[in-house]
């Protein structure tokens, strides 16, 4: 009896799903989504991207928040290395592309150098299996402005040219700062363009 109920218990805790992101090695799910470059909209596609070489794909919580924009202003610094490796970087998050529009080409974060996408609905982040948070009722940007969405986890992934998961970085599972995802994807780009 005891063996019997082990064994029911062990096969309910083995059919629960788990979400977890993504891993290296895994391929990544193609999207598109409408993002903004310097204040102007246009539709990304991850498939399109990769033909040009690898694309790192930064998910954030959201523009005009604290580690958000350390990040991105840090991607932006950086942009011109990326560039010279043959990369491409995508920002997601859930917030609407009006606000992408302002944050896009702000010069204080993403400064017009690189894209960032609008996953208002979500469901780029979950073909990648990354969690959302609820925002807090009332809950501001630096701004001021009240934050009307959800929070993605803060996770990148570089993802080359085959589609497939070379890197990822989280900030949950690897207690890294918003622009320790900046310097790791830099150095595999590099590392990519070296070889």
């Amino acid at each position: 009896m005891k063996k019997a109920f082990l064994g029911l218990a062990f096969s309910v805790l083995i059919s629960i799903p788990v979400l977890a992101a993504l891993k290296v090695g895994d391929k990544a799910p193609d999207f598109s989504a409408r993002a903004s470059l310097a204040g102007k909209e246009f539709n990304f596609s991850l498939e399109n991207a990769l033909k040009k070489g690898p694309v790192v794909v930064y998910f954030y919580p959201s523009a005009y928040t604290k580690g958000c924009d350390l990040e991105a202003h840090t991607f932006a610094e950086k942009k011109d290395k990326f560039d010279a490796a043959g990369a491409t970087i995508i920002g997601v998050s859930a917030d609407s592309i009006e606000r992408l529009n302002q944050f896009s080409a702000d010069p204080e974060y993403c400064a017009g150098k690189f894209p960032v996408a609008s996953d208002a609905s979500r469901q780029i982040a979950a073909s990648y299996n990354l969690a959302t948070t609820a925002v807090k009722p009332g809950q501001a940007d630096v701004r001021g402005t009240v934050i009307d969405h959800d929070f993605i986890e803060r996770e990148t992934f570089v993802i080359g040219k085959d589609h497939k998961i070379i890197a990822t970085f989280s900030s949950n599972e690897d207690k890294l700062s918003p622009d320790a995802h900046v310097e790791k994807s830099l150095a595999i780009v590099e590392q990519l363009a070296s070889k």
